[in-house]
């Protein structure tokens, strides 16, 4: 379980082909012109041409697939396979895809790479990199969207979407804090503290300083589990009671602390601050 440090206020921060078979020599009826038996050979030319029509044809059907059934009745490779457009010589783009997943082992993990993870890998270059990243960037964006104007109160299912595509599938810990106005709507978020794979060291005094600093009223704050367990620990538990009771001395609210994992959520709140 992750030890989450809370430190003291003296503390520092810190193709396949489709030929016709051909007969066997010798096997045309008596009496028949053998070249019209025997089909002639396919050119070189035309053989890459039914080759490129059928690479260019399995390229078309998730994009057709999308168009008539809409974008979840594909797969994750044939999602992919569509960002990237294009494959290697020998390796088309969905061996590409599948080698992508295989390597990260599930979407948010590809999505939370580094731009240097993705370009070390055969087919990745930075172009593709760059666009994958970019996909990342837009949907975190567009979830910061959905919490602007209204109150986190009332949508704690945008907050943790948002948490989770922000730092659930972070490799490391990582504590942030979102910043309320007195209606609750989102002012900022932060990126308080960022520890090792099992530990962090978060300043309550700190955050207070940075509370006021911004004119909130309240806050919510998560941190991430990397293993992707959400159950807290003794020291996540010992850090909401000190963050709280240190929020209230200069009548800020802690609405809430969520524990982050790649899937699942825990709200201190929910479970009555235990």
């Amino acid at each position: 379980m992750t030890d989450l440090t809370c430190m003291p206020e003296t503390s520092p921060w810190r193709n396949c082909r489709a030929l016709a078979s051909l007969p066997e020599p010798g096997c045309a009826e008596p009496g028949a012109d053998a070249s019209a038996a025997a089909p002639a050979p396919a050119s070189p030319s035309t053989s890459a041409s039914v080759d490129g029509s059928a690479a260019a044809r399995r390229r078309d059907m998730p994009r057709e697939r999308l168009r008539t059934a809409g974008p979840a009745a594909l797969s994750d490779v044939e999602l992919i396979a569509i960002l990237l457009g294009s494959g290697l010589p020998g390796h088309d783009v969905f061996g590409v895809a599948r080698s992508l997943l295989a390597h990260f082992g599930s979407l948010r993990a590809m999505l939370d790479a580094q731009r240097e993870e993705f370009e070390a890998l055969r087919g990745i270059g930075p172009a593709k990199a760059a666009l994958l990243q970019a996909v990342t960037e837009v949907a975190r964006r567009s979830l910061a969207e959905a919490l602007d104007d209204k109150p986190l109160v009332d949508s704690p299912g945008a907050v943790e979407d948002y948490l989770r595509l922000l730092i659930g599938g972070r490799p490391h810990e990582v504590f942030v804090c979102l910043f309320l106005d007195a209606r609750h709507r989102l002012i900022r978020s932060e990126e308080s503290s960022r520890g090792s794979l099992t530990r962090m060291a978060v300043y309550p005094r700190e955050i207070v300083r940075r509370a006021l600093m911004v004119n909130a009223a309240s806050l919510i704050v998560a941190h991430n589990h990397p293993s992707g367990a959400v159950q807290p620990s003794a020291s996540d538990r010992r850090l909401t009671r000190v963050l709280r009771e240190t929020l209230a001395l200069v009548e800020v609210q802690l609405i809430d602390h969520l524990v982050i994992g790649a899937r699942d959520t825990f709200s201190f709140a929910r479970h009555g601050w235990n």
